[in-house]
């Protein structure tokens, strides 16, 4: 099936608590949207309204090395040479293809470029989800420079307000501070919904109490490679949509046999299994691809539905090699080009919730 439209949108919000008009003119299904949550979709768990009371789109485009590598990427500390078209270009392509889900952050070094795609798409702002995250080296800085690198992503993306922006990395000591900020610019409309990246439960429970009701998402890593049960259903019992990244596992994981065999059986791709699989757990899917190609297939995840003995399969694909590197990935990342990285007795977790 082509698909020519993948504004898609949860629309669980409870239709009896009648939405102000204000509210309700965002992010609406297109008429012809052949996606329609009420019916076919029924299946899906169904995401929970954002604190803004937006609804919140199913599939999103991921923006990461797209026209720029971070210099702390690790394929740019390796050595890896990694192609990469221009963020204008690519973008244009992801709209045109009916991505309307824009994930970005500070980080990736591509905003304007994501910027001038938009311009160049040429649709109403509406009709977008614009999400970005501000990077550690600025939650270390403190609020000032969280509220500054706000106004630039908006200026760079040419948007009047971000839909979603996140603190992406739980920096120890600074990261209540950064949220606290980005509480602020909502308040102020610069934002409309606020939340978190590569948070543990334990860096949720360091927020206030009084804050948390603002959380709206956390944003880490899921895929069935890296299936972290615990930390999804805390989150997603409290409210939070989990969004995923590397939903695709970067495609080092497609000839996995397991995945083969389930993608055969559906006559799909294993990426498109990997993504219905996202689906399934209540997650955001949010593939990147800079192949137009690709970008089509991957959004493609809709139109077929993962049996309980594909799920049961898919779901013990995570090793115990995986969750230690995850681990190790996680203490690299929370103070990842700050002055606190390498040095010791700085309030990283040493054990966190898988």
């Amino acid at each position: 099936m082509r698909v020519t439209e993948l504004f898609v949108f949860m629309t669980l919000i409870r239709l009896s608590s009648g939405l102000r008009p204000s509210l309700r003119r965002h992010h609406r299904l297109p008429p012809s949207s052949p996606f329609s949550l009420f019916s076919s979709q029924a299946s899906l768990p169904p995401l929970p309204p954002l604190p803004s009371l937006d609804a919140h789109p199913l599939v999103g485009f991921g923006t990461y090395k797209v026209g720029y590598i971070p210099p702390s990427a690790a394929s740019a500390k390796s050595g890896l040479v990694e192609e990469t078209k221009d963020a204008r270009t690519v973008v244009k392509a992801a709209l045109d293809a009916g991505y309307r889900f824009l994930d970005c952050a500070e980080f990736y070094g591509n905003e304007d470029g994501v910027g001038d795609g938009i311009r160049d798409w040429g649709g109403e702002r509406s009709q977008l989800f614009l999400a970005s995250k501000v990077w550690t080296t600025t939650i270390e800085k403190g609020a000032n420079s969280v509220r500054s690198q706000v106004l630039r992503s908006l200026e760079e993306l040419g948007a009047g307000y971000l839909d979603l922006c996140c603190v992406h990395w739980p920096v120890p000591g600074c990261h209540v501070a950064a949220f606290e900020e980005l509480v602020r610019c909502k308040e102020e409309g610069l934002v409309r919904d606020v939340g978190l990246s590569n948070y543990a439960v334990e860096d949720y429970e360091e927020i206030p109490r009084d804050l948390r009701r603002h959380v709206a998402v956390n944003q880490i890593e899921v895929n069935p490679f890296l299936y972290r049960k615990d930390t999804i259903e805390f989150f997603q019992s409290r409210g939070v949509i989990v969004q995923s990244y590397r939903s695709l596992r970067d495609g080092k994981e497609f000839s996995n046999p397991a995945l083969v065999k389930i993608a055969e059986k559906h006559g799909r791709s294993t990426a498109q299994v990997m993504g219905r699989w996202c689906l399934q757990k209540g997650c955001v899917y949010i593939p990147k691809t800079t192949s137009e190609g690709r970008m089509r297939e991957n959004m493609d995840v809709l139109s077929f539905e993962l049996d309980g003995d594909d799920m049961e399969v898919l779901d013990g694909l995570t090793t115990e090699e995986a969750r230690t590197k995850m681990r190790d990935s996680y203490k690299i990342g929370v103070v990842r080009d700050t002055t606190l990285e390498g040095k010791e007795g700085v309030g990283v977790k040493e054990n966190i919730t898988m």
